[in-house]
């Protein structure tokens, strides 16, 4: 696939019948897409499973927002791999503790005044931590 052409994930869909159901879908998934971008920013919230929830979502509402998001060059190949074994690759695991660990860490030490803040941050991003290293890891292929 050259990089200009775009794949059609039209068989993967569950598309609801009812229009009310695919609306609240629609919104939900863009819901999520918008806490997933905001993820990338603040390290405590994830951005992935959010991902893989706007994905489902609009897997039942919309064919041009479920493929828009499946091609999309940043979170596509996170939630094809997702989809296709149930796996996050090591460079992407690896990424994303390094980013909350370098975020937090400097919020923790530099911008947070008070002690119990800064615990509550901490004990949030083990947790993080904990969430990500438990998501299968792909094996590598030959």
């Amino acid at each position: 696939m050259s990089k200009k052409e775009k794949k059609d994930y039209t068989q993967e869909m569950q598309l609801r019948s009812s229009r009310l159901a695919r609306v609240v879908f629609f919104l939900l998934g863009t819901f999520f897409v918008v806490l997933g971008a905001i993820g990338i920013l603040l390290p405590v919230l994830p951005t992935t499973p959010f991902m893989l929830l706007a994905a489902a979502c609009y897997a039942r509402s919309s064919l041009r927002f479920y493929n828009w998001l499946l091609n999309n060059k940043i979170f596509g190949p996170t939630i094809r791999q997702w989809r296709e074994d149930g796996s996050v690759a090591l460079k992407t695991k690896v990424l994303a503790i390094a980013l909350l660990v370098l975020t937090l860490g400097t919020s923790v030490t530099f911008f947070v005044p008070k002690v119990y803040v800064r615990l509550v941050l901490v004990l949030v991003g083990v947790w993080v931590i904990w969430f990500i290293l438990r998501l299968p890891t792909r094996a590598k292929k030959r």
